[in-house]
């Protein structure tokens, strides 16, 4: 039997998961020192230049301890909310987890959030404070949060490591530790195949990618493989571990982390939460608890030029077998096309995949108004699911309508408390009540709409708190709501997508700050603009783009002032013609400056 450890790292943005993930690839001489970078797993560009994680990367690691050999598989996870999904995924898939804090900021709302659900899972936890070498760390602090935490958990802990990524400095002790603690996975190699899928990618040579969690049973190449929830059957062409990079093996077994090659081109017959088995031996039940995200953010995307519809869809598929959580199905408007609703995961979420597509696909998009799902109940007796504003039916047909609300939870230090408390008014909402997790650190526990959250809550939280505060929350289900269609109108045109759906009481403050909010970031124009937001055909909020004016006079030397005057009119005449026929045109950058 093969010993090994396979765990996780669980972590905030920037609490420095990514450079101890880089810390343990070289302490176990897993990349060569001359290919060695900082970030080695983050493998996307845009992961790069935003320094977070994004996509959560497996690796293989070759360690020993005491004398004896072992196989350590990490996954590194992403550290934002809207990715949470993705750090689920892996959970599923390892005994254990590191809860890395950092030591200059603490414990963080989704660092609550990702420990619960490692908890619940019966995980490991080994707790660890990282950036203990900067000056302005408090590890004693931090370590008094952690454990009052883990104590509200109910989870018994000893230990607390203190170490420095950036330096070095605890590591070695650290990755011993997880040996040592982390408990062996089941090795049941006779059982008949149970291999979890718990991500993908895509290869235009190869097809699906599944990488895998071998829970029972051994895979080999050349073995027929069936995929249990699709019912499809297959090949399997290759299997292997990453190292990082993807290293052919003569086989997988139980307890191994790797990756299976089907042969599946189609990417909806090895779905993300899938179990493989062997065709010929096949297992009774598929492996439980896996949990498929759900997309909350839905927007419309289309593309500038309608020929480019099928280009759209084939990178739409591309980035589902990646991402899960990607939700998309065709839709058509009569003034931009062809186009496809699209699901996310929260604001973040939808401008990575945009820019993704932007980046890897060369497209130029057109993207509408982001909005939350409502069930809206006719007075048929019909319920429809409405995710966009064209969707939204003729009030006069509708019975009622209900949106998602969410528990909300905000960890922020004390001196924030009033700030935070005033951000939570400019919201829909209920307070439920505040929890010290620590002398410096309490959880405000928060019920709100959704719709009120998605867009730029966050960066005022941030703002509001010299970005200490934190956040996470989880959809508990749907409440009444009053909601009208807002319309934009630009030069008198409405343009479909600016139009969002809006609670009635709240539809004239939403139309004068998005209306100003137009205004700042529109282009100007030879004409002067007209920005008007309309309910039902009534006027709510009104701004003006003035117009680009050249000066007309400029080779004007002398003469009357009758000249100068002559020439104004005319400049005059031509905007109010331009003004009659002119019309907007938004593009990508535009649209999307006016939807953060």
């Amino acid at each position: 039997m093969k010993k090994i450890r396979n765990f996780v790292i669980i972590a905030h943005i920037d609490h420095g998961k990514s450079t101890l993930a880089d810390r343990f690839l070289e302490l176990t001489h897993a990349v060569e020192k001359r290919k060695m970078q900082e970030q080695y797993l983050d493998q996307m560009e845009l992961e790069r230049e935003r320094g977070i994680t994004i996509k959560m990367q497996p690796v293989t690691m070759a360690y020993s301890v005491d004398g004896e050999s072992y196989t350590l598989n990490l996954i590194d996870t992403p550290g934002h909310v809207d990715f949470s999904y993705e750090v689920s995924r892996s959970l599923a898939a390892v005994e254990g987890a590191i809860l890395l804090v950092d030591a200059t900021k603490g414990i963080q709302a989704q660092t609550v959030a990702h420990l619960t659900t490692a908890i619940e899972q019966k995980l490991k936890i080994i707790p660890v404070i990282n950036k203990i070498d900067l000056p302005q760390s408090e590890p004693d602090v931090a370590e008094e949060e952690i454990l009052n935490l883990l104590l509200s958990l109910d989870y018994d802990i000893g230990d607390v490591h203190r170490i420095s990524a950036k330096t070095g400095e605890g590591i070695k002790e650290l990755l011993d530790d997880v040996v040592r603690q982390v408990p062996a996975p089941e090795q049941k190699t006779e059982a008949p195949l149970r291999a979890l899928i718990f991500d993908s990618m895509y290869d235009d040579y190869q097809g699906v990618i599944s990488h895998v969690r071998i829970v029972e049973g051994k895979i080999k190449p050349g073995d027929d493989i069936f995929f249990m929830a699709s019912k499809e059957k297959s090949e399997s062409k290759e299997v292997g571990i990453f190292s990082p990079q993807r290293i052919q093996k003569d086989g997988l077994q139980a307890g191994d982390i790797g990756y299976i090659v089907g042969g599946i081109k189609d990417i909806e017959l090895a779905g993300i939460g899938d179990t493989i088995t062997l065709a010929n031996n096949k297992s009774e039940s598929s492996i439980p608890g896996y949990r498929q995200p759900q997309a909350v953010v839905f927007s419309t995307i289309f593309t500038k030029e309608d020929s480019n519809y099928e280009d759209l869809r084939d990178a739409l598929e591309k980035l589902k077998l990646s991402d899960a959580a990607l939700y998309f199905e065709p839709e058509s408007s009569p003034v931009l096309g062809r186009g496809f609703k699209t699901g996310f995961l929260g604001m973040l979420h939808m401008e990575i995949i945009l820019e993704r597509m932007r980046r890897e696909y060369g497209l130029e998009l057109v993207v509408t108004s982001p909005s939350v799902a409502y069930n809206v109940a006719m007075k048929s007796g019909e319920t429809i699911t409405v995710f966009t504003p064209s969707q939204y039916p003729d009030p006069s047909i509708i019975e009622g309508a209900q949106e998602p609300w969410v528990f909300l939870r905000i960890i922020v230090q004390p001196e924030y408390m009033n700030n935070v408390m005033n951000l939570l008014k400019t919201i829909r909402g209920l307070y439920k009540d505040t929890e010290y997790i620590g002398s410096d650190r309490i959880r405000i526990n928060y019920e709100a709409p959704l719709a009120d959250i998605i867009s730029d809550f966050y960066d005022n939280l941030k703002n509001t708190t010299s970005g200490y505060g934190s956040m996470s929350y989880e959809i508990t289900g749907y409440r009444p709501v009053d909601i009208v269609k807002l319309d934009i109108l630009l030069a008198g045109e409405p343009v479909a997508a600016l139009a969002r759906m809006v609670p009635k009481d709240y539809a004239e403050k939403e139309g004068r700050k998005l209306a100003e909010k137009i205004k700042n970031v529109l282009p100007a124009e030879q004409f002067a603009v007209a920005i008007q937001a309309a309910v039902g055909g009534k006027i709510v909020a009104r701004e003006t783009r003035s117009a680009m004016r050249k000066d007309v006079t400029a080779g004007l030397y002398g003469g009357d002032y009758t000249r100068k005057r002559k020439q104004l009119e005319k400049q005059k005449k031509g905007k109010k013609r331009l003004k009659e026929q002119g019309k907007v045109d938004l593009d990508t950058d535009t649209l999307m400056k006016i939807f953060q």
